[in-house]
């Protein structure tokens, strides 16, 4: 088991993990790392300092190559529940804090890997045949961001978000294909009206607008000048991530100068689901916004 610092889509780095078993079947591994995060994630160890902004990772790669490589030699990478107890109870803290997030679960994934490489078999059957779970695997539709908002575009509108999900695909191929084709939709839309200025930092279009409702209009339009109905072929999924803009149930709209209170929010997002063919709502109020979740999911169901 080694560790070596690598680059993610940000440039900052982050942890590579590469595990060779006996045999030299080999599995590697990238620890991912968002722009928004939860309090009860799991924590990333980094450097702090001054060299890479404070990411550095020579901490959890000296984690890796040393502490994690020790208790990992000779120990059966076929069971994966086994390794994950191994890593856990070595770091011995509930948020991971010690050895690190990312040092853990690139290791984790490697192993993964290198299990499924041992067996000559695709990484997704090697997983569900340890789960002993009978009948065939499915993929999950792919929900795939159009315009990014939030943390990935500098708080340009507050909702994080926008994103297609083909459900009237037959196939997950057919879904990447109608996905494609809604991509390239909004992008002459955008470029029609004079506001395409290139991408967020996940790959969505940059969301030019003048309020957080007007990208859904603006889906709905490249939906359907894809040839796709709204809804019945292609429909919307969104991650308002509003930890983002609210504590303690008040939620300040920064594009909309205005501020929501729980309810107000859970209106705001009753409505949009009422009106546009949304399917999906994640992170609707701020983690620690437990009543607010609560009439919210009694709200839409």
């Amino acid at each position: 088991t080694r560790a070596r610092r690598v680059w993610d889509s940000r440039g900052r780095p982050t942890v590579e993990v590469e595990v060779t078993l006996n045999y030299n079947a080999q599995g590697r591994a990238i620890a991912p790392a968002g722009a928004s995060t939860g309090t009860g994630e799991a924590v990333e160890v980094r450097d702090g300092g001054e060299a890479f902004g404070g990411f550095g990772v020579e901490g959890a790669l000296a984690a890796v190559n040393g502490e994690i490589a020790r208790a990992l030699k000779g120990r059966d990478a076929a069971d994966q529940d086994a390794i994950d107890k191994i890593l856990i109870d070595l770091d011995g803290t509930a948020d991971k804090s010690r050895l690190g997030g990312n040092a853990m679960i690139a290791t984790s994934l490697a192993v993964a890997h290198a299990a499924a490489a041992a067996r000559k078999v695709p990484l997704w059957r090697s997983l569900h045949d340890q789960e002993n779970t009978p009948g065939p695997a499915f993929l999950p539709l792919p929900e795939i961001q159009i315009f990014g908002g939030g943390a990935h575009a500098g708080s340009r509108v507050d909702v994080q978000d926008y994103m297609v999900t083909a459900v009237g695909a037959e196939t997950f191929a057919q879904a990447l294909e109608w996905t494609a084709d809604v991509y390239r939709a909004a992008t002459r839309l955008m470029k029609e009206a004079g506001r395409l200025h290139g991408v967020a930092d996940e790959g969505g279009l940059w969301p030019d607008f003048d309020d957080n409702e007007q990208p859904l209009d603006m889906l709905v339009r490249a939906i359907e000048a894809a040839g796709l109905k709204p809804g019945r072929d292609m429909a919307i999924s969104l991650d308002i991530a509003a930890s983002q803009f609210g504590v303690k149930g008040r939620y300040q709209l920064a594009r909309e100068e205005r501020t929501l209170d729980s309810d107000g929010l859970t209106g705001m997002l009753v409505d949009w689901v009422e009106r546009y063919p949304i399917v999906a709502v994640e992170d609707p109020l701020s983690e620690g916004d437990k009543e607010g979740m609560i009439r919210f999911t009694w709200a839409v169901g």
